[in-house]
């Protein structure tokens, strides 16, 4: 496992649970739907706030309304914090302080600008879509201006991360084998139902083939 990028993500809690190699920050990101962007506001109060991100070879993109304080905060230079967290598995232990839940995490620090190149924000769009349901960016109607007028986009470099992923069975105390408490995991997984057509849809248009299966990657 390479070194922690910097003191603050090094793991320091469950060390042999850390990885700092960036293609397993990466998996993480493109596999949780939202993430939680935290920072410290003027007054130095904490701030937290769920959107939707997409990742674009090194660079996170984050979405969200310019009329945020939030997104005005993060766009002027707040550093920021993010957050993405996949949940796999619920760990049941004999005893309750040893339950736990088998998840892959991961955490990126930085600085986030705001993305004006008209190229870049069309990249950034449709990746975002693509995050949600990948083959809606190829179907849905691009971006019009007065969308932008409202629609903010910050990208931040994904430089300094770390992730961290349980797995396995729950570990109970030697002493506690004995009890007569089942115990072992019950895996998670996402259910996608039936596919609601919008009230005011045209007659004639089916649901697009994207729909059936989805999943995460």
């Amino acid at each position: 496992m390479p070194d922690a990028a910097s003191d603050r993500t090094r793991i320091h809690r469950h060390p042999e649970r850390g990885d700092h190699d960036l293609a397993t920050v990466h998996r993480i990101l493109d596999e949780a739907l939202t993430c939680t962007v935290a920072w410290v506001d003027p007054d130095g109060g904490p701030r937290a706030l769920p959107t939707i991100q997409a990742r674009i070879d090194d660079t996170l993109y984050l979405h969200g309304s310019r009329a945020a304080r939030a997104w005005k905060a993060i766009a002027a230079g707040a550093e920021v914090c993010v957050v993405a967290m996949v949940i796999d598995e619920l760990v049941l232990a004999r005893t309750s302080p040893h339950h736990s839940m088998n998840y892959r995490s991961a955490v990126v620090y930085g600085h986030a600008r705001e993305v004006t190149d008209p190229d870049e924000l069309a990249a950034a769009a449709r990746s975002i879509t693509r995050h949600v349901l990948p083959g809606r960016e190829d179907d849905a109607a691009e971006p019009r201006e007065r969308d932008w007028r409202e629609t903010l986009i910050l990208a931040m470099p994904i430089d300094e991360a770390s992730a961290k992923v349980r797995t396995g069975p729950p570990k109970d105390d030697e002493a506690d084998l004995v009890l007569d408490v089942w115990a072992g995991t019950l895996p998670l997984r996402t259910i996608v139902g039936e596919p609601t057509p919008a009230p005011d849809l045209r007659e004639g248009i089916a649901a697009p083939d994207y729909l059936k299966g989805y999943r995460r990657p």
